[in-house]
């Protein structure tokens, strides 16, 4: 009888091991998955802005030079480009923390309190 209880109680043990490292296993993939939903999020988002960069960058380019052959001196252009990026820098730099860093750290929490369980993704 004490090696039935003896063994009842191995046993029992050995299953809650068991769902100790499948509790562990469980809750590394899902900070798999949050982490690599986080980061091909960023990715994604990264690449528009570098596209939309580059865009942004040749149709300054263009605007200085338009600008600059209508005031007769092509860096005169550059100037007034020059001078109305560092207005837009200005109000960026004044509105930046509610512009930029509120919105990413609430972005990153969302995504790292997103509670749903565990699925596949197709």
């Amino acid at each position: 009888m004490i090696d039935n209880h003896k063994m009842a109680l191995e046993s029992l043990f050995e299953k809650v091991e068991d769902c100790g490292k499948t509790s562990i296993e469980l809750l590394k993939l899902q900070a798999i998955d949050k982490t690599v939903d986080i980061i091909g999020t960023i990715a994604i988002k990264l690449t528009f802005f570098i596209v939309l960069a580059t865009f942004i960058t040749m149709l300054n380019f263009g605007i200085a030079l338009w600008i600059g052959e209508l005031l007769q001196k092509t860096y005169y252009g550059f100037f007034v480009m020059a001078g109305f990026y560092g207005i837009i820098a200005l109000l960026f730099r004044s509105y930046l923390y509610q512009w930029v860093q509120v919105p990413v750290s609430n972005f990153i929490i969302s995504k790292m309190l997103n509670d749903k369980p565990f699925e596949a993704k197709t």
